[in-house]
Order: C-alpha cells, then sequence, then structure tokens
C-alpha cells in the first residue's frame, strides 16, 4: 500500500530554517569569491575560492538535511544511513568546487560558465538523490520521472545563476539580494525533488516515526557543516574588503583583473 508521506512533520520551522542555511551558505561563498578577484592565482586567491566552495556546499547539504528533519511516513520509521549521508556531503562540496574554481580562474564566459553550472547542477541533484538513498523507510521509494527531471532542471538553473553571481556581483546588498534568490532556488529544487518520491510499504508500522532518536542523529551530521559556516562567516566578518565590497589591490592585481573581465566579455 502507498503510504502518506510528509515534508512538514514540524510545520513551517524546518523549511524556514532550511532556506536561512541556503541563504548563509551563498551569502558567504559570493562574498569569498568578490574577495578572490583580482587576487592572481596564488595561495590567497585559492583559499578565498576553496572556502567559498565550502561555504555554499556546506550551506545547500546543511539546507537539504534540516528539511529532511521534517521527512515522516505514516506507518514507517524512517532512519539513515551515515555512510552514504557523509558521502553525500563530500559529493556537494566537490561539485560545487569544481564550479567555483572554474569561474574563479576562467571567468564567467558563456562556455565556461554553460559547462560549470551543467556539472556543479548535476553534482547538486545528485547529492539530494544520494542523500535520498540513505533513508530508509520501511518501505521501497519509486519517483515520479517527470519531476525528478524538472528538479534536475531547476538545480542547473540555479547552479548557473549562482556561479555567474559569484563573479559578476560585488556589492554587498546586491550579493545579499542574489543569496536571498539562491536559498530560494535551491529549496525549491529540494522540495521539487521530494514531490517526485512515493513510499509502499508491505505492512504499517505502529508508532509511526521515532522523532527522537531521528531527529537526534541528524542533529549529529549537521553539527560539522553548520560549524564549517560559523567559522567561514567569522573569517568574513573579520575581513573589511569582503564586508565592505572594497578591494585594495596592487597593480598588477588590477590590471589582471581588468584583463579578466575583457576576455569574459
Amino acid at each position: 500500500m502507498t503510504a502518506e508521506v510528509s515534508e512538514f512533520h514540524y510545520g513551517l520551522i524546518t523549511p524556514i530554517a532550511a532556506y536561512l542555511m541556503a541563504f548563509l551558505g551563498a551569502v558567504l561563498a559570493l562574498r569569498c569569491t568578490t574577495r578572490s578577484i583580482g587576487r592572481g592565482r596564488g595561495q590567497k586567491k585559492l583559499g578565498w575560492l576553496a572556502l567559498g566552495a565550502v561555504s555554499l556546499g556546506c550551506g545547500i547539504w546543511t539546507m537539504h538535511f534540516i528539511a529532511m528533519i521534517g521527512f515522516s511516513v505514516d506507518g514507517g520509521l524512517v532512519s539513515y544511513d551515515s555512510g552514504r549521508t557523509l558521502l553525500s556531503l563530500f559529493v556537494c562540496i566537490a561539485v560545487v568546487a569544481v564550479g567555483v574554481f572554474l569561474v574563479g580562474y576562467r571567468g564567467s564566459g558563456p562556455v565556461t560558465l554553460g559547462t560549470a553550472g551543467v556539472l556543479t547542477g548535476l553534482g547538486v541533484a545528485a547529492m539530494h538523490y544520494l542523500g535520498m538513498t540513505a533513508v530508509n523507510t520501511g518501505g521501497d521509494v519509486h519517483y515520479d520521472t517527470t519531476v525528478v527531471v524538472l528538479s534536475v532542471v531547476i538545480a542547473v538553473v540555479a547552479a548557473t545563476a549562482a556561479l555567474w553571481a559569484a563573479v559578476s556581483i560585488s556589492a554587498v546588498w546586491a550579493t545579499i539580494g542574489a543569496a536571498l534568490v539562491m536559498g530560494a532556488a535551491v529549496s525549491t529544487m529540494h522540495y521539487t525533488g521530494m514531490a517526485a518520491v512515493s513510499v509502499h510499504v508491505a505492512q504499517m508500522q505502529s508508532g509511526g516515526q521515532s522523532s527522537t532518536s531521528l531527529l537526534s542523529f541528524l542533529l549529529v551530521m549537521l553539527a560539522g557543516p553548520v560549524a564549517a559556516l560559523i567559522l567561514a562567516g567569522a573569517i568574513v566578518m573579520f575581513d573589511p574588503e569582503v564586508v565592505g565590497g572594497q578591494r585594495d589591490w596592487h597593480p598588477a592585481e588590477r590590471q589582471e583583473a581588468v584583463a579578466g573581465r575583457r576576455f569574459t566579455a
């Protein structure tokens, strides 16, 4: 029989908290990428791009699993495979890093941006569905193919827009606006993907979802990525160039930045 599935076991708390984490990861990634522009190809550029990739990857992954706290199956006991859950985190950070480094070093030309956007979007979708394989519902999980494809398209579009914004927007308020949109896009991708899910169980189990143990597990899994976001936030907050959008470049760095913009035009 088909069990009733809900994404809002705790009401609006989980989608709002998930969105805020996606927004936080996006705004930190945008500011870090802005800081890397004009920094040549040295360690400073590498460090800022890496921090941006980790921030965006952790923000997306954290959004996904905070939202999953609200996932419940009527008559089913939801549990998670910790190995696959952690693997989905590493996949998310890795694919986001590919996109961030591509646009960070090669600019936002159409070919580079398109390639980076597709790779990153597919990677984010892979993270989502890999994370879903870690979920044990006590039944068989099925997906609506059309809705799955739609979620992947949303992921690619969102990733492309995020990468474009990362190298094209520098003003603080513009960055915040872009991050608000990116957070909404990531959340939309997640809930679209979850709309494709149906669960078929052979027999309803009494007691339903074990909320306490499930919540405890997910909070433990979330501790590391949330700590990484807090650390990234502290680094950004104490760097005046990131916060204020001001760049005190050396002449050679300024010349390279100008040349890079001409290249991508």
